[in-house]
């Protein structure tokens, strides 16, 4: 091995040590990792309307950004459609979740504000506040209080910016809502903004699926980001806001400028998608009565249950949680092996997702597996 190779190999094997290493899994057995929950990525209406679109000539690659010749029709027919969806004076489509936390961070926060952002939120929320000019602070996990008294004692020390709170609305590795009304208040008393990241509530919950700030979205100091990458099937991101923000991100945020367009042909499907979410409101109903059960079997198991279609299983340490999850996957069911830095230290756990790919004998199924691996796999 190069010499300049070994510190690389030291690490991954330290990690490896610490039963931390990452390695790619191809999906194999029943479906209970995935974030499709209404089982759009492989749906018929949606390869339907792909061909559709490809049929009547949009292109698969747009060509450039969209600042060049990237800017497709399509990208300006979503972006229409999605803002009337989701009632938000304007939208703006990126090609990842990850791109749109980074622009969004990274940009529209100012020197001299400051950013308040829940110590659980995604990892590209990190990177995009670790990335802007902005004070940034965590605070407790679901705690608006918190919030509070954290923008109460920056003002005493001198603070004369806006105040951002950054949250997400469903947690993706508790599966636990935030405190959207509460959050709202602060901000409202403050003179500042709410950033809601919607990712696994958008097409799962709220009317027609428009998520959990769906009675918040449309103000002007509330922006969302509505991924497009778990419940709509496809990838990208929807950022939402007023259209003074959203222009300030196409003139100054660097993973927007800087980027080659989001496929247009994939813009086409993802108006599919919004189609689908008003006209197939069964399959939200169908993926609820999953979680009703789900929560069930969670409660009589563990004692406890997320009421979302993200169900924890906490087990602790990062061995036990490999070898559950390598076991479940021997019997037949997909369920990934979560551990740190993605959760807290001590927290690794088994993140079992509840899709519209799975019928309710598999869910059951799962859980009577669970309960056997449990006892089996004590450590």
């Amino acid at each position: 091995m190069l010499e300049q190779l070994a510190r690389y190999d030291t690490k991954l094997r330290q990690l490896e040590q610490k039963d931390r290493r990452r390695r790619l899994c191809a999906e194999a057995g029943i479906d209970f990792s995935s974030n499709d929950y209404l089982g759009l990525a492989s749906c018929p209406r949606m390869a339907a309307g792909t061909m559709a679109a490809l049929e009547r000539g949009v292109p698969l690659g747009a060509g450039g950004s969209r600042l060049l010749r990237g800017n497709h029709e399509e990208h300006e027919a979503l972006e229409a459609e999605a803002a009337a969806f989701f009632g938000s004076e304007r939208v703006l489509y990126f090609g990842s979740g990850y791109a749109a936390n980074l622009a969004v961070l990274s940009t529209l926060p100012q020197r001299g504000d400051l950013v308040l952002h829940d110590v659980l939120i995604h990892a590209s929320a990190h990177a995009g506040v670790k990335a802007g000019r902005a004070e940034a602070m965590a605070v407790r996990h679901n705690d608006a209080e918190a919030c509070e008294e954290a923008i109460r004692r920056w003002r005493q020390g001198g603070g004369i910016g806006t105040p951002w709170i950054v949250v997400e609305s469903l947690y993706s590795m508790d599966g636990d809502r935030a405190p959207l009304q509460d959050l709202m208040a602060v901000a409202d008393r403050h003179d500042g903004f709410l950033f809601v990241d919607e990712a696994h509530a958008s097409g799962v919950w709220g009317p027609d699926g428009r998520g959990f700030a769906a009675d918040i979205e449309g103000r002007e100091n509330v922006l969302v980001l509505h991924t497009c990458g778990k419940a709509f099937g496809m990838s990208g991101a929807f950022v939402a806001g007023s259209a003074v923000l959203l222009d300030y991100l196409v003139n100054h945020a660097k993973p927007f400028i800087y980027s080659t367009a989001p496929s247009p042909l994939q813009a086409a499907s993802l108006r599919e998608v919004l189609r689908i979410l008003r006209d197939e409101p069964e399959r939200r109903r169908r993926l609820h009565h999953l979680v009703h059960l789900a929560d069930r079997l969670s409660t009589d198991l563990l004692g406890t249950s997320s009421g979302s279609q993200i169900q924890p299983v906490v087990v602790g340490s990062n061995g036990r949680a490999i070898r559950l999850a390598d076991r479940l996957r021997q019997d037949g069911f997909d369920v990934r092996a979560i551990r740190p830095p993605t959760v807290p230290a001590g927290t690794a756990r088994l993140r079992v997702s509840i899709t519209c790919n799975v019928e309710e004998e598999e869910v059951r199924s799962l859980f009577n597996h669970l309960a056997v691996a449990l006892m089996e796999i004590s450590s």
